[in-house]
């Protein structure tokens, strides 16, 4: 009896050890890659910074600095500015001939102000000297005299480029005139008769000299017009040799004054 039961118990225990061992051998393979952590993630969970797209540059911002270097600058062929200094002698016309002589000394100083490399506006001032000649001084029954004249123009101003070297220009425009002087050691008689150097001088009323006396001094403010021209030659540091020729007429009730100075002088 106690044989049986054992063999019964024995048979029970290899029952359960053989049901064991097989459901560890079915067990899915599923759960068992489940339970293990997976070596690649999903493409859809990654994001990666280098995947970031890059920001693009401001807008306009490159291309503004692109073209600022890529366009040339424009180079003035011409300077804005002029200036100009000459002395020279004074030729005299008209009227003014008769009774001043010739080759008194005459300068001039200016500025121009240009607007490109032909067109221009230029201002001088002009001092001529006027020495009255001998035949004039008899008339005044001087034996000397002081005379000159000051004058300040504005002009247009037009230049010519002839060769890399060699330019010229002509201006002509408007002008302020101020002839003055005073005779010395006078003799005439106030009161008497003008003749046609006190016309000139200025200093005749009615006909006659003032009683006053005072006719031996001359001053006279006149406007009138000037044209003229030149030619230039430039030197290797950029400064510019030039000879001018000016003619100037003044007139004021009927007086005139008419110079034309003749200077050489540099502008730079």
């Amino acid at each position: 009896m106690i044989g049986k039961f054992a063999s019964a118990l024995s048979l029970l225990v290899l029952v359960v050890l053989l049901g064991a061992h097989g459901m560890a051998q079915t067990t899915p393979a599923g759960d068992a890659a489940g339970s293990t952590p997976s070596a690649n993630p999903s493409p859809a969970t990654q994001t990666p910074a280098a995947q970031t797209p890059a920001q693009p540059a401001p807008s306009g911002q490159e291309p503004a600095d692109e073209e600022s270097t890529s366009r040339p600058k424009r180079v003035r062929n011409y300077k804005a500015w002029n200036y100009n200094v000459g002395v020279g002698a004074n030729l005299d016309s008209g009227t003014t001939k008769t009774f001043v002589r010739g080759g008194g000394f005459a300068a001039t100083a200016g500025v121009a102000r240009n607007a490109n490399k032909y067109l221009g506006l230029r201002a001088d001032f002009i001092f001529a000297d006027l020495p009255l000649r001998d035949s004039a001084l008899q008339l005044a029954q001087a034996n000397g005299d002081t005379s000159y004249m000051l004058g300040v123009t504005l002009d247009p101003i037009i230049n010519f480029s002839v060769t890399s070297k060699y330019g010229a220009y002509v201006l002509f425009g408007g002008g302020y005139y101020h002839r003055t002087g005073s005779l010395s050691s006078d003799t005439t008689v106030p009161g008497s008769p003008c003749n046609s150097f006190f016309i000139w001088w200025g200093t005749c009323f009615n006909s006659s000299l003032p009683l006053s006396g005072k006719f031996t001094d001359s001053s006279q403010n006149q406007f009138g017009y000037n044209f003229g021209g030149g030619v230039t030659r430039k030197m290797p540091s950029g400064v510019e040799l030039y000879a001018e020729y000016r003619f100037t007429h003044g007139s004021h009730n009927g007086i005139t004054t008419d110079v034309r100075p003749i200077t050489i002088g540099v502008r730079w």
